[in-house]
């Protein structure tokens, strides 16, 4: 088990629901930039709001590990940063990662486990496909964006 610190600031804004913003989109839980040591702070974070949203323990364990492997991919793949973004949308909890990579489509993600059809890579998309309600991958301005969810009920 690895200790992760928090600053007091992000303590605050994680604890009290009052701090969050809301717009028509939903309910803003988290944003921020990150890199490769920003990671296991951002998976407490992810955890905590998604634990707050109402995302069971079962689910949320699974979410954390959906959101940090597509975190994962945009520091290997897409120049070592990222920017998060987690809303609660209706019945819905929105994690939407963003780089500025290459870009990719849908179309890299394997069809069955990544090693037994002989790819060497794929396996975190894959990991998210399965686990998550929701998973949609796009083009933004720069890079990809990756929107994965799941219900909260």
């Amino acid at each position: 088990m690895s200790l992760v610190l928090v600053t007091k600031r992000e303590a605050l804004v994680l604890a009290d629901p009052r701090r969050r913003s809301a717009d028509r989109a939903g309910e803003h839980l988290l944003h921020r930039h990150f890199t490769a040591d920003e990671l296991p702070r951002l998976r407490v974070q992810v955890e905590e709001c998604a634990a707050w949203a109402g995302l069971s323990e079962t689910r949320r364990g699974d979410f954390v590990l959906a959101v940090d492997e597509i975190a994962n991919n945009a520091i290997e793949h897409a120049g070592g940063t990222g920017s998060l973004l987690l809303r609660r949308i209706g019945d819905e909890l929105e994690c939407r990662i963003s780089d500025s990579g290459p870009g990719f489509s849908e179309d890299v993600i394997p069809r069955i486990l990544p090693g037994l059809d002989g790819a060497t890579s794929g396996r975190g998309l894959w990991l998210t496909q399965l686990v998550t309600d929701r998973l949609v991958i796009s083009a933004g301005a720069v890079g990809a964006v990756v929107t994965l969810a799941m219900r909260l009920r």
